[in-house]
């Protein structure tokens, strides 16, 4: 049985641990949100969740694990919705840009192709990307998702394998939903 601690934030500090890492959660909605104006919604949503969810926190997990758990499954949740609603996939803008702090950097076309072909793949599978890219190791992918370190290790291998075909001139395919339990 885990013992919760309560994060005692007032808006403030709360505000501030936004602000601290308001890079990851630009990274999620970035992966999940074609369009910048559902970036910004799914963002704010990620906030309000994660205000909800303060008294919540288990302090013997790192604080950017808590935070990527809700704001992927803000994402996700977002991802699937948005799915159901439209037949197509919106492609990824042509100027595409990453935020890291306070500066934009343009991506390069090698990113840009990288991004392409991570948008064919499934919710799931584009949150075990992202945790990997962001250099996360197994166990900590793990946590985040709630699985094992062997799941994560087989389905990054098999999602590595996608991205190499898709790069290397293979068509990219869109992986069902159903395919992407980690559990």
């Amino acid at each position: 049985m885990r013992i919760m601690h309560s994060m005692a934030l007032d808006a403030n500090q709360f505000t501030e641990l936004i602000r601290q890492h308001r890079g990851l959660i630009h990274k999620v909605t970035l992966a999940y949100c074609a369009d910048p104006t559902d970036r910004e919604d799914v963002a704010q949503e990620i906030a309000a969740q994660l205000w909800r969810a303060r008294d919540k926190y288990d302090e013997r997990f790192r604080i950017t694990t808590w935070i990527y758990r809700i704001a992927l499954n803000v994402a996700i949740s977002f991802y699937r919705r948005e799915r159901r609603h439209h037949t197509g996939r919106q492609p990824l803008d042509e100027q595409l840009l990453v935020q890291t702090g306070d500066e934009q950097l343009e991506v390069s076309e090698d990113v840009q192709r990288l991004l392409v072909c991570i948008n064919t793949l499934g919710a799931i599978e584009k949150a075990l990307v992202l945790l990997y890219l962001d250099g996360h190791d197994h166990a900590a992918i793990a946590d985040v998702l709630g699985t094992s370190n062997s799941n994560v290790g087989t389905k990054l291998n098999r999602i590595k394998a996608k991205l190499r075909t898709c790069l290397t001139g293979g068509a990219p395919t869109t992986t069902p939903e159903n395919s992407n339990a980690t559990r």
